[in-house]
Formats: C-alpha cells, structure tokens, sequence
C-alpha cells in the first residue's frame, strides 16, 4: 500500500523450515507465496467492531490547540503537517534542546519559536493559560521523558506522548498523582497497534502455546534513533506469555544504512525514515516455523495516528472522564477515526 509517502507491510505465514535463515522478504515476493507456489500462507484477519456506546469523536479544528516538542525533529515535523491538514491549530511555541534555543523552525508556512530547558516551566503555564484547550504531543528523547512527563504533571496540561524510553513506570506515577489525561504509547500507527492488539488477544487466550519454540528478532530503525524498538518489545511480552524464552538483549537492531538496504531490503529513500521488524519463530526440532512481519516506510502513519490521539484525548477531557490515562487501543477502541 502507497499513499502521501507511506509505504507499510504486514504478513504472517506459516510454513515447514527448510532454510531456517533469518533473513527480510520483500512484500512482493510474500505476496506472490499467497497465490503461488512452494511455502503456504495463511492471513490471519483481526475483526475490530466499534463499540456502540462510542461517541462522536471531537471534529477536527473545534477549539484544540497542540503544541508539538521536539517539532525541529522528522516526526515532530510530520505531527504538525498532519494536524494542520486536520484544521487542529498549531502553537508557535516548542521546547528543545539549550543547543535548539531561540531557533525558528517553520512547518506549514508557520513559524514556531524552540524554548530551552531553563524556561519551560514559565513558558508552558503561559501558553496554557493562552489556550486552555491546549494539548502537547511530545516527540522528543528517551532521556527526556520523565522530566517532560513531570512538568506536563506540574502545570496541568494534558499530552500525548510517542516518545519511547525512559523509566515508564516513573512515568504512569506522574500522570496518576498529577490527574492530568494523557495519551502514552510508544506506537502511534493505528494498523501496527491492532496488529499488537491481536498478539496481545493470542497470548491471552493461548498461554504457553509456542512453549519450547525459539525466537529472533530484527528491527531496523533509521539511525538516529537511540533505543530498541518499544513495539518489538511489545511483541515480545506477548510471546513470553505463550512460551518463550527470550530476553529484550537478544534483539538485533540494525542501524547502518548500508545493512538496511543490503540485507533488510529498506528503499533506499527511506533509510532516513521506517521501521521494519522480523520475528522469526523455530520450533524445537527444527521442522516449522512461523515469521511475523510488519514494516513501515515514512513517518506519516505516526503522524496521522497522532492526531487521531490528540481529537480522541480532548473528547475525554471534554467529557471529564474517570479514567485519565490511556493508549492507543483506547483510541482504536473508540472509532470514528479520520
């Protein structure tokens, strides 16, 4: 599938080992094992019913302001494109790095002002007091998380954050003793999140089942991201629940561009911007294995997902909500997306 630069793939098959190689399959050649020759395929197909009581989702442009940090970054910069083709206003304002201080970043014909650490506090309370209905997405770095999480808690301003890394359960404490609402996931692509919903509803409902299996995994991000892939360790949790052994360590995270396109097989124009991950499951003696794939090419399917957070997160808000933290299954949950 091919739409505004995005490119994403997702195959699951099943098929008797003859070469047990962990290696990257192009969509088109998985395609064709589907209707052609040598390995079976089988689809596995996830129905995903809206919930009746779900209400009408927030119209886009109705009064939500957002305020992207990080928005000199890729996927800051794809958020604000996004949201403003969804009629969400944008603030001029952002919080970086102290090197970022004082730059202008223009997205969309919109000029926005980069804040440093030293003046965030007083910088947000103000933008908050300027627009009450303000939302921060954060697309910043993992050792900015929690002190992020923490002043989003301070002020009162609800946020959603993609943001991976950090110390998570600090994290959830914060927004729990700060009762503000908040979106926290790292995967923001509605397609790869009902792909873990359905990993998530297996593990459930068969414990143990690839009980003695083996795993590897390969994830290939570009190279500026710093850390493991928070949606193959997701994945992962879901196959320790059915059985198998594996430790977060073990994950191979590819990050030279030269690998990537040789041996992972991403396009060469989007070294700069994908996500490709192979889970690679062997049983003991050697005779099946399964492969789950999904690979993502371009920012824009986070970016999309993103505004659909912020549009889900502001219905809560407006409703006053009991509950205050939620995910992107929350968000999936609830329908009526863009």
């Amino acid at each position: 599938m091919a739409a505004n630069g995005l490119m994403a793939s997702y195959n699951v098959f099943l098929h008797r080992s003859g070469n047990l190689s962990l290696s990257y399959s192009s969509g088109t050649s998985q395609m064709a094992l589907l209707g052609g020759k040598g390995k079976r395929c089988f689809p596995v197909v996830l129905s995903m019913a809206t919930s009746e009581e779900a209400g009408k989702s927030v119209a886009p442009g109705d009064g939500i302001s957002i305020m992207v940090n990080g928005c000199s970054g890729k996927m800051g910069k794809a958020v604000i494109k996004a949201a403003d083709s969804a009629g969400v206003n944008i603030v001029p304002t952002s919080f970086g790095s102290a090197e970022e201080a004082g730059q202008r970043v223009e997205v969309c014909g919109k000029e926005i002002l980069v804040h440093g650490p030293s003046e965030r506090e007083e910088v947000l309370s103000s933008v908050f007091h300027k627009y009450p209905e303000l939302i921060v997405v954060d697309y910043t770095i993992p050792s900015a998380v929690n002190d992020n999480a923490e002043l989003y808690g301070k002020v009162g301003v609800p946020f959603v954050m993609g943001t991976t890394g950090g110390d998570r359960t600090r994290l959830y404490k914060t927004v729990e003793e700060s009762k503000i609402y908040a979106v926290i996931s790292p995967q923001m692509g509605k397609q790869v999140v009902a792909f873990l919903a359905a990993m998530e509803i297996m593990s459930e409902q068969f414990p143990g089942a690839f009980a003695g299996y083996s795993l590897e995994v390969m994830e290939s991000h570009q190279s500026s991201k710093l850390d493991a892939s928070g949606t193959a360790k997701a994945v992962i949790s879901c196959f320790q629940k059915l059985g198998v052994s594996y430790d977060m360590d073990q994950i191979q995270l590819i990050r030279d561009p030269k690998e990537q396109i040789e041996i992972v097989g991403v396009p060469e124009e989007h070294i700069s911007g994908h996500a490709f991950h192979l889970y690679h499951l062997t049983s003991p003696d050697k005779t099946v294995s399964f492969e789950f794939q999904h690979n993502v090419c371009g920012r824009s399917i986070y970016a999309e997902g993103t505004v659909d957070a912020v549009l889900f997160l502001a219905k809560k808000i407006r409703s006053k909500a009991e509950k205050r933290i939620y995910n992107m299954i929350d968000v999936l949950r609830e329908g009526n997306m863009r």
